[in-house]
């Protein structure tokens, strides 16, 4: 018994050390002051709930306009890191997976790096590459280091896949006369549909909001919603419409995390 109220006392404590931060981030967009981010007034009388900060958002109010293209231009970068990156690390995958050699030993070294890599030594390292070539920091460049990251994920998350994939359907459509591009499209592709999607979920909400590396390879006037709310976190007077994009941002997360989820659960039954 004493064992048990113990387990219940630290799971109790982990949850709220981890939803207590969720639930005031829900609960500050509907804060009546933004700048002295408080729901009681100068005589300590509660003041209610507003819905400004929402109404500013969803009209695009020139006050947060800055704040809506970041969060825009994270929307861009977060999309189209993960097509490139589903892409890529789809046909990194099965060459792993068909290929042994000592190519391929280094090829999962140079895939595997980036995951065990601090975010702050690839942000530098890339950084240094872009000035060495010469090239503008802005939006291709937050978009090619996305993609440097969010392609290990996917070609990880893809290889699990295949460790329960029978090659011996490949082997059966080659039999019935299919080539192999016939055999990849219409055999192949949909049975590793899932493991592709469940990849390219973790890749935009790793996209999303990556900061540390963001902030290394964007220029002037590309900050991400993530470098732009760290930056004005402490002195913004609009900043209950931070908490609103927020809590918009982690209601879509959600539903993403969700449906990888499901595909994840269908891939292992089918399996």
């Amino acid at each position: 018994m004493r064992k048990s109220f113990l387990s219940f006392s630290l799971l109790g404590l982990v949850m709220l050390f981890l939803y207590v931060p969720i639930i005031l981030i829900f609960a500050y967009g509907f804060v009546p002051n933004g700048v002295s981010m408080s729901f009681f007034g100068p005589g300590g009388h509660f003041q209610g709930f507003s819905g400004r900060w929402y109404g500013l958002v969803f009209s695009g109010h020139h006050s947060v306009r800055a704040l809506l293209q970041s969060f825009w231009l994270s929307l861009r970068i977060a999309t189209l890191a993960t097509l490139v990156s589903c892409v890529i690390g789809t046909t990194s995958a099965l060459a792993l997976h068909r290929w042994r050699s000592r190519l391929q030993t280094v090829h999962y070294g140079l895939v595997y790096t980036p995951l065990i890599m601090p975010d702050i030594l690839i942000g530098i390292s890339l950084l240094m590459l872009f000035v060495a070539c010469g090239v503008d920091c802005g939006f291709w460049t937050i978009l090619i280091a996305h993609v440097t990251f969010c392609v290990s994920y996917v070609t990880m998350t893809l290889l699990a896949r295949l460790q329960d994939f029978d090659d011996r359907i490949i082997e059966a459509a080659y039999d019935l006369g299919a080539g192999p591009w016939y055999t990849f499209f219409k055999v192949e592709l949909p049975i590793l549909l899932p493991g592709i999607v469940a990849g390219g979920l973790l890749a935009f909400t790793l996209s999303i909001d990556d900061v540390v590396i963001t902030s290394f390879v964007n220029g002037a006037g590309t900050n991400t919603f993530p470098t732009y709310v760290s930056s004005m976190t402490k002195h913004s007077r609009n900043l209950p419409a931070v908490f609103v994009l927020s809590t918009l941002m982690l209601l879509f997360t959600g539903v993403l995390a969700g449906v990888s989820k499901l595909l994840t659960g269908k891939s292992t039954r089918q399996a």
